[in-house]
């Protein structure tokens, strides 16, 4: 207590029951006190993340996935094959063979459409650098802030208007020929295709601008800082979205929303319920809250709706909830966001599966060489045992070169074994070291082990250079100084090189740029982790799994990446003169007071940087303009679950692949490692007598007794387990106790309930506690 405050600042962990709500958030995945924690508190948060959060988040995904499922089998049983097959036809192009080149409208047809001829090639290749031009010519005016500048915004002003005049004269052509096209050659073809997708794409590209040009009476915008012509240039962004013709990923979206209209439509109205349900309850709850932030993000139902919006998608960004806010933020953790997330889950996995159904990977064939076999080697044999007989040299140290290979990499004596162990131990004891070399005035710790292990590592890297002409995977090159040399530009050889050189160059060259930056080089050699790949695979699992889903990956990155660069834009345009929304000092960016959104969003760079962070669903940053919550809500809604697909996809490979790998490993017999093992080896004990006390027949009665007791009698016949009265009031008891010992805790844990109570010995909890003890001690001796 203080003059200013009779009572101290409230303690959020004051007791189990407070800090409890804030366990919770950690549990969800949220961290928003995370740079408040003391270093222990840190730790057990970061062994919360890895291993707690996904247990924890079992209950809300069984829900989401039994609710999806059920929704799809109600799908199955509605949906008939026949209007399946309608579905698919109609989102399929239709062929451009039927066109009929002999007129001129014809002819303009094919050339826009078709790209059969080297001109329309061009003509189209042309398109899509002015589309690029047009792009990076927006995103590099927002970052230029100079008057100096001035001249180079007057060439991109110019530049955008030679565009638009360009891409204005291709779409009348097109519309021109567009009853040319076989999908809209009917009644009102022209009509229908000035609202087809492709067409609004085309004309949110220079429409806008022609309308900015009437309104302010000027071919050439002026202010190219000004509101209307960020916006314009914003629309003239999403041109991008033409090359999906060349992907087709977001025909793929189109086709999801198709199949699957009526699930979504029955999802959408409860997520909506949902949101509108809990906006309110926490603006009933929050409007009176003591802290003046929750207050205002909470002051009517509208502002209500932001944050339970984020709440709902998984977020929660604010955390100092009144009693009844934090039960309701905690349903919603619990619940609430299985059922809000599952139209977000369709879109995702609906979009994955059509991709998946349309691309055919195959895992590249992998050729396995054994290094112990023999091998042709141009005129050279490698002979068993190490042996190399060459047919026109007959240089013995070819011999050496072999054993000194197999040595390099653990075979052929128990020294080989030992000296590759002790290789990774010292990898293991840099890493370690160059970690706690960073930590305030430890720079030098453990310097002369460094110095070791460098010199060891140099002598190891010398002698892979030298048997080099060995190694398998250079076998296709026949002369041996070009085998070294290939081996010198290797993946494996750059990592030795980089966490070798610079420690060298340090020394012999004091004072010079490469010793200055020292503490920086020295981080390289956490890269020879990366040579552990051959005991735990890392490098060679994620390169199998690129492969194997490459085109999946292919289009899939290409829609993420269109929504990342459109959404950057329009996050961009609504908070690049945001002035209202206060935040704290960012000296990074040059402010140290009164800042506000503006300094976060200076150029389209500093926007796409934050659009990346939200895209993956999390959202570190909410005070945002009416607008932006708008762009943020489609995110949350669309575009988080098609950017989340090419992780998924990455995750999923990365789970086929390690099953493939374990089942060859281990066999399709029924019991291996990994294949139900505990069921099967549990199977095998069936029927067998449980194993006879040393003590004698009286002994193994009572055992029998005790277990019949502790754990009931199993009828062999029903397999239904039976208690007795006495088993029975004991189990209560016992559970009764165990509860009982929880809540006694908690409750103990709260400041104002423990001064009640009182410290003095023997008081209420430490009898309560000693009875305990005594039941648990019982209990366990029988057991």
């Amino acid at each position: 207590p203080t003059e200013e405050k009779e009572q101290p600042c409230y303690n959020l962990y004051n007791s189990i029951l407070s800090s409890s709500y804030f366990s919770l958030l950690n549990l969800f995945g949220e961290f928003p006190l995370v740079d408040q924690h003391s270093t222990f508190g840190k730790v057990v948060g970061t062994l919360t993340a890895v291993i707690a959060v996904a247990v924890f988040a079992l209950p809300t995904g069984l829900i989401g996935n039994g609710i999806e499922e059920v929704l799809s089998r109600r799908k199955e049983q509605d949906d008939s094959d026949e209007e399946r097959k309608k579905i698919e036809a109609a989102t399929e192009p239709q062929s451009f063979l039927e066109v009929d080149g002999s007129t001129y409208r014809g002819r303009m047809y094919i050339f826009l459409q078709q790209q059969s001829t080297t001109t329309s090639k061009a003509f189209d290749l042309m398109i899509n650098v002015l589309i690029v031009g047009t792009s990076l010519s927006f995103m590099i005016s927002t970052a230029i802030q100079d008057a100096k500048s001035t001249p180079v915004l007057r060439v991109l002003a110019n530049f955008n208007f030679i565009c638009v005049i360009i891409f204005t004269v291709e779409y009348v052509l097109k519309f021109y020929a567009s009853i040319d096209d076989p999908r809209y050659r009917d009644s009102g073809g022209r009509f229908k295709f000035l609202f087809s997708a492709a067409s609004i794409v085309d004309l949110v590209a220079f429409v806008p601008y022609w309308v900015q040009a009437v309104a302010t009476q000027s071919l050439i915008p002026q202010d190219m800082k000004s509101t209307g012509t960020t916006v314009v240039s914003v629309f003239r962004l999403c041109r991008i979205f033409r090359f999906e013709r060349y992907t087709k990923a977001f025909d793929y979206f189109d086709d999801v929303i198709l199949l699957s209209a009526d699930v979504l439509t029955m999802t959408g109205f409860t997520a909506l319920v949902l949101w509108v349900f809990f906006s309110s309850a926490l603006y009933i709850t929050e409007r009176d809250n003591p802290d003046p932030e929750m207050q205002e993000y909470y002051k009517t139902v509208p502002h209500a709706m932001w944050v339970t919006l984020l709440n709902l998608s998984g977020e929660c960004p604010l955390c100092n909830y009144t009693l009844l806010g934090k039960i309701l933020t905690g349903i919603i953790g619990l619940f609430a966001t299985a059922l809000f997330g599952i139209p977000i889950g369709i879109l995702g996995a609906g979009f994955e599966e059509l991709i998946d159904n349309s691309t055919e990977d195959t895992l590249d064939e992998e050729v396995h060489i054994d290094t112990a076999q023999p091998q042709q080697l141009g005129s050279s044999s490698i002979v068993p045992g190490g042996g190399v007989t060459n047919d026109h040299e007959g240089n013995s140290s070819m011999g050496l070169e072999s054993r000194l290979y197999k040595f390099m990499n653990g075979e052929g004596s128990q020294a080989a074994v030992i000296f590759e162990i002790l290789i990774y131990v010292l990898i293991i004891l840099t890493v370690f070291i160059g970690i706690l070399q960073t930590v305030e005035g430890m720079e030098n710790t453990l310097h002369v082990v460094e110095w070791i292990a460098v010199i060891i590592f140099t002598f190891e890297y010398i002698m892979r250079f030298i048997s080099s002409t060995k190694d398998p995977q250079f076998t296709y090159i026949r002369n041996p100084t070009l085998r070294r040399l290939r081996y010198v530009f290797s993946f494996y050889s750059i990592i030795d090189l980089v966490a070798i050189v610079p420690f060298y160059l340090a020394v012999a060259l004091p004072g010079s740029w490469v010793d200055q930056h020292d503490e920086f080089l020295r981080m390289l050699r956490l890269l020879r982790l990366l040579k552990l790949d051959k005991y735990v695979p890392s490098i060679s699992l994620i390169d199998d799994v690129f492969r194997l889903k490459s085109q999946a990956l292919t289009v899939t990155c290409f829609a993420a990446g269109i929504l990342w660069i459109v959404f950057s834009g329009l996050l961009y345009a609504t908070e690049y003169k945001d002035t209202i929304n206060a935040i704290d000092e960012v000296p990074i960016y040059g402010c140290d007071e009164n800042c506000t959104q503006v300094d976060r969003f200076r150029t389209y760079f500093d926007s796409a940087v934050y659009t990346c962070i939200h895209l993956t669903g999390d959202y570190p940053i909410i005070e945002y303009t009416a607008w932006a919550r708008v762009v943020c809500f489609v995110m949350v809604i669309a575009a988080v679950g098609i950017v989340a697909i090419p992780s998924g996809v990455v995750a999923s490979g990365f789970a086929e692949i390690v099953q493939t790998r374990v089942k060859s490993q281990c066999g399709e017999q029924k019991g291996a490692a990994g294949d139900d093992w505990y069921e099967w080896r549990l199977a095998e004990l069936e029927g067998q007598d449980p194993p006879k006390s040393r003590f004698g027949p009286t002994m193994d009665l009572w055992q029998t007794n005790v277990n019949e007791f502790l754990n009931g009698i199993v009828n062999p016949h029903t397999g239904e387990t039976i208690w007795n009265c006495g088993s029975s009031f004991f189990r209560i008891f016992m559970m009764t106790l165990i509860i009982s010992n929880v809540i006694a805790v908690l409750v103990e844990s709260v400041p104002e309930v423990d001064r009640f109570v009182g410290n003095d010995p023997n008081n209420f909890f430490d009898v309560f506690e000693s009875v305990s003890i005594f039941f648990f001690t019982l209990e366990y001796m029988l057991r």
